[in-house]
């Protein structure tokens, strides 16, 4: 980044964080958020992930993916999130569009190479291809659940909204897609994404959680066809932004957006492929959350600026894991924000350069099934929830009654 986009993007994270943030000296005892991310418990996301993968892979335009949303959104409900909607819209594919493709090749070794997004792949790459062979799952009961196809047609996805006490016309908006591809579970996939915003959803909708602005907890579909349910609801709600309906109501459909969070794979950093081809079995001790923002975006300077929020409270929230800010988001749900709004993307790896280069064999693969982790991956989506929770809940100025 060069200087003068850094000092702007410095400027921009004062204006970011609310005037009833904490300062740096009070006393753990008397933060709120602390107590919120205390919250946040290892079994109950591993559980919520395992609930989600009752639906197989969740592909878009099938009943498993029909009866996942039932699913997700009874479970909103329950947490206290109650105020749910749905985004309802048309997929037809492109002619000769996007099936997953069949299984790829091993790929390039070595050497550098351009990667979506803006980023450079270095160094040793795995295969990326999507899997598009049912036979491929040697689980029979995974066959079974995951037989049906794909069709066309109506579609809809499901969000719930925590009113803000204070500004219910403003609004963070906190995201992931539900659906998979690959014939396995999609535990992580975007289980884990899914699960992580459920999650926040479950802390903030307690009855003694009170925010000044409003928080989205907004569950996509059809990521894995070309971000189509994130594009849905743009293209229905961004001119609605901030518009008090029926005047004098108080009632905000839209409030204004703020800043746009996608959380998609949080699971898997075994570190780059060895020269055979094989990937370390075990999460690697360096493993990190990765916080990208897009800088060819046109609110890529506030974008910047909500990146490193989310790292600082990264800093001062998280158990285990690190966080890194990146400039390459691409290929998620933020994209058809990122123009609009600041937009930042949560996951696993860099997408461009390392989940691009083939660093997660699971990607789209038979192989994502819940069994297939193990707590020191699962425990990296909790800390990227941990950092997700912390700046969300200082941004919107959460407090405790």
């Amino acid at each position: 980044m060069r200087p003068t986009s850094y000092a702007t993007c410095i400027a921009a994270l004062c204006l970011l964080i609310p005037a009833s943030g904490q300062a740096p000296a009070e006393k753990a005892a008397d933060d709120p958020v602390k107590t919120l991310v205390s919250r946040l418990d290892l079994q109950r996301y591993k559980t919520t992930i395992r609930g989600l993968t009752k639906f197989g892979d969740r592909r878009q335009g099938t009943d498993r993916n029909r009866k996942a949303l039932d699913w997700i959104e009874a479970e909103l409900k329950s947490y206290g999130c109650t105020n749910t909607e749905r985004i309802r819209y048309t997929y037809e594919p492109p002619e000769g569009g996007r099936g997953g493709g069949g299984r790829g090749g091993r790929g390039g070794r070595g050497g550098r190479g351009g990667a979506p997004g803006g980023a450079v792949i270095h160094g040793e790459r795995g295969p990326t291809a999507a899997n598009n062979d049912p036979d491929l799952q040697p689980d029979a009961r995974l066959r079974e659940l995951n037989a049906q196809p794909s069709t066309p047609g109506p579609r809809e996805e499901v969000f719930c909204t925590k009113i803000g006490a204070k500004h219910p016309e403003e609004m963070y908006i906190v995201g992931a897609h539900f659906d998979g591809i690959g014939y396995g579970e999609a535990a992580n996939d975007d289980g884990s994404g899914t699960a992580l915003v459920m999650e926040l959803a479950r802390v903030f909708s307690a009855p003694d959680v009170v925010t000044d602005r409003s928080i989205r907890f907004a569950l996509w579909n059809n990521e894995e066809t070309g971000l189509n349910g994130a594009r849905a609801y743009v293209d229905q709600r961004k001119d609605l932004q901030g518009k008090e309906d029926p005047p004098g109501s108080g009632k905000y459909p839209e409030p204004k957006w703020l800043g746009m969070i996608q959380h998609d794979m949080m699971l898997f950093d075994h570190g780059m492929p060895h020269k055979d081809g094989t990937v370390s079995e075990h999460q690697r001790p360096e493993a990190d959350v990765n916080i990208e923002f897009q800088s060819q975006s046109k609110f890529a300077a506030q974008a910047a600026a909500l990146a490193w929020a989310f790292q600082s409270a990264n800093e001062k929230y998280a158990t285990d894991y690190p966080a890194v800010v990146g400039p390459h988001m691409t290929n998620t749900d933020s994209t058809p924000f990122m123009d609009l709004v600041a937009a930042l993307s949560l996951r696993e790896l860099e997408r461009g350069s390392q989940i691009g280069a083939g660093w997660d064999p699971t990607h789209h693969q038979p192989t994502d099934v819940f069994s297939h982790f193990s707590d020191g991956d699962f425990r990296l989506g909790l800390n990227a929830a941990q950092t997700t929770l912390g700046a969300i809940a200082q941004l919107t100025g959460a407090k405790l009654k």
